[in-house]
């Protein structure tokens, strides 16, 4: 068998286009790259790079708390790092239509020693075993990504394993204000210690935005490594020092491989099936609760003063939810109403546990007779 050996193949007629091959082998097509590893579809390992989906709605006056979340999968760890809204945008790059948006708020222009800043998506590792992490074959991953803020300078991307306090870091530039740029970020395959095979959190994904100087007073680790403070986020911007600041995201795609392939677009049905494995709501996404119709009803049963009635989950949940409900006409949390008396009444409770399918519910007090009319909204959380 003979072999061919060419950089590029083109037609006569054009010198745009054709087929690229690089010095390592890796082919694009009409300037387009191919996935170096892994399936043609189905390659970002991460949800709603895009922030189509957008159930909870703004979240406003953040200033505190690892768990603050507004487009889906994405939350937003504060500590001593200002205050912000995170929201949904239609201020996107081109081939988009929202990106993740942080809006600085309060500032706070000297970080204490401890102080964070971090938006990020954590993963099962259920989902990641095919990345062979902790063998000799483990893979090596490419993260790109849209970016524009109002600061430039250096960010860094923390790349961790949580089930064995491991780590890898890279750094990117935002060279010029207010304008979106495009990234990409390669980290090499980690031979050491194998991500656990369960739906709990094993690996996340950490774009830094403010750091004390307990996180970036030694050396970057820029190779797998344990955790080591003062060496995660060496010479991140302090994005918190100024009201002006912000940071957009869009178009975030993690995939096997050394090269980064165009953006993985999938149709908002799919990413909201893959998003309400850890969150959905019974009430129109982006919306108060209690605002919309379509609440969910309970029927009294014989003459008895008391209601029962079933939830099911529009996608099976990731484990069993916690479960808020809101009066389907005030939106007060921990009620239902009963538009029969005009009034609030305490919420349902599980007849037995509450499932990853659903469960069903009983309401056992605030009824007065069996044609009274019952209705409520609720949230069922089980991110990780």
């Amino acid at each position: 068998m003979s072999t061919l050996k060419v950089n590029k193949i083109e037609n006569t007629a054009t010198a745009d286009g054709g087929i690229a091959i690089d010095a390592t082998g890796h082919v694009q097509v009409d300037g387009v790259q191919l996935p170096t590893a892994g399936q043609l579809s189905n390659r970002n390992l991460l949800y709603n790079g895009a922030a189509t989906v957008y159930q909870r709605g703004e979240n406003t006056s953040i200033s505190a708390n690892p768990s603050n979340f507004a487009t889906d999968r994405w939350q937003l760890e504060v500590d001593d790092g200002g205050t912000w809204t995170l929201s949904q945008s239609t201020d996107t790059p081109s081939g988009f239509g929202y990106s993740h948006k942080l809006d600085c708020t309060t500032a706070k222009s000297t970080l204490d020693s401890d102080s964070v800043l971090i938006f990020q998506q954590y993963l099962e590792g259920q989902d990641l075993q095919h990345l062979d992490k902790g063998s000799s074959g483990a893979k090596n991953l490419t993260l790109s990504f849209y970016v524009k803020s109002a600061k430039t300078g250096t960010h860094i991307v923390e790349f961790q394993d949580k089930d064995n306090n491991r780590n890898c870091q890279r750094s990117y530039t935002i060279s010029t204000a207010d304008t979106w740029e495009f990234k990409t970020l390669t980290i090499p395959g980690d031979t050491t210690g194998a991500l656990d095979n369960n739906n709990g959190h094993s690996f996340s994904v950490r774009f830094w935005l403010a750091a004390g100087s307990l996180f970036q007073s030694g050396t970057l680790q820029t190779d797998w490594g344990s955790t080591v403070n003062a060496n995660r986020v060496v010479g991140q911007v302090n994005l918190a020092d100024n009201t002006s600041n912000n940071w957009l995201v869009t178009g975030i795609q993690l995939e096997v491989g050394e090269k980064a392939t165009p953006f993985e677009h999938r149709s908002y049905g799919d990413e909201l099936a893959k998003c309400q494995r850890y969150y959905q709501q019974s009430y129109a996404g982006a919306s108060a609760t209690g605002s919309n119709d379509g609440a969910i009803t309970a029927s009294c049963v014989g003459n008895v003063n008391r209601a029962f009635g079933n939830v099911f989950w529009a996608n099976t949940m990731r484990a069993a939810p916690t479960v808020t409900w809101y009066s389907g006409s005030t939106g007060t949390s921990a009620k239902w109403r009963n538009h029969s008396d005009g009034a609030d009444i305490t919420a349902a409770a599980p007849v037995l546990g509450i499932g990853t399918s659903g469960y069903g519910l009983v309401l056992s007090a605030g009824i007065s007779g069996i044609t009274d009319t019952l209705f409520a909204h609720y949230d069922a959380d089980a991110e990780l």
